[in-house]
């Protein structure tokens, strides 16, 4: 076309036309990615174990934020940085109060991926009896889990039961609170930290754990009066289970008959972790993690 020679009208329209086409296909395209990129987002809320606190997941939160999730944790009622003591708790939903905190700021339409580590698998089981409706998963990460039998403190009366007094090396037991309440404290002490829950990780993570921990109670007599969880909320809650599988703490087959005695849809092994997963096989919890939750 010579270079002066006046521009058809049809012609003009088209390539208007072509444009916008383009340009709305090229939006379409990217709602769509975003859509697609937000519903394979999780939110994941970490509870801690007895004596830790939200600083025992240090090592997997980021991993779980770099791969494009939300990440929650939390202090425990007197744990980690949390300013109440142990002596103003008189039961185990006292000491979960800061799980149902964050379950109640949880949006209606939005539901959680919780993952529980050691007694906070009880936390979670408090939460689940309250809140099935905000739970898309609940991953228990070598942890105390209850079943809808018996009451909640069976699963730990059974577990300790295993374990001579001796073996819990210096590990300080002490009573607290008001007598009638027969309430216990537990701290692990540094050579049970060192030897039983932290084997397998680096010792400067024993170090800080040394440094870290805070006296907690297991509220034996509290959870010893309840009724089981129930069937239609905490039993509505589908579970999985990861098997830390050189822990000295909960050991392997007890996790095994745990599991066998719940409905648990997905059980995955770390093989060489120490009760401390999260410190001792970081990224491999963090990729089961991930696949679990998809």
């Amino acid at each position: 076309m010579p270079k002066n020679a006046p521009t058809h009208p049809l012609l003009c329209l088209f390539c208007i036309a072509s444009v916008c086409a383009v340009s709305i296909h090229t939006a379409s395209s990217y709602e769509l990615s975003k859509r697609m990129e937000e519903k394979h987002q999780r939110h994941f809320v970490l509870v801690h174990g007895a004596c830790l606190g939200a600083w025992s997941w240090y090592k997997l939160q980021p991993l779980l934020k770099a791969a494009g999730h939300d990440v929650t944790v939390l202090d425990l009622s007197a744990s980690g940085i949390d300013p109440r003591s142990l002596d103003e708790l008189r039961t185990f939903p006292d000491y979960t109060l800061p799980l149902f905190k964050v379950m109640e700021s949880i949006p209606p339409d939005e539901k959680v991926v919780l993952v529980g580590h050691s007694l906070g698998g009880l936390n979670l089981a408090f939460a689940m009896e309250k809140y099935p409706e905000k739970i898309s998963l609940a991953v228990f990460l070598g942890a105390t889990m209850p079943d809808t039998i018996h009451r909640p403190s069976f699963v730990l009366e059974k577990n300790i039961a295993r374990i001579p007094r001796k073996d819990f090396l210096d590990t300080k037991f002490a009573s607290f609170g008001r007598p009638e309440d027969n309430l216990t404290s537990i701290l692990w002490g540094p050579n049970f930290l060192s030897s039983a829950l932290y084997q397998l990780s680096p010792p400067e993570d024993v170090a800080l754990a040394i440094s870290l921990v805070r006296p907690a109670s297991l509220f034996m007599q509290d959870l010893s009066n309840r009724s089981p969880f129930s069937n239609e909320r905490f039993g509505s809650v589908k579970r999985a289970y990861i098997i830390t599988g050189k822990d000295k703490a909960i050991l392997p087959e007890f996790q095994r008959r745990e599991i066998k005695n719940t409905r648990v849809t997905i059980v995955k092994e770390i093989e060489d972790a120490d009760h401390m997963a999260m410190i001792s096989k970081p990224h491999a919890l963090c990729q089961y993690l991930l696949d679990i939750a998809k």
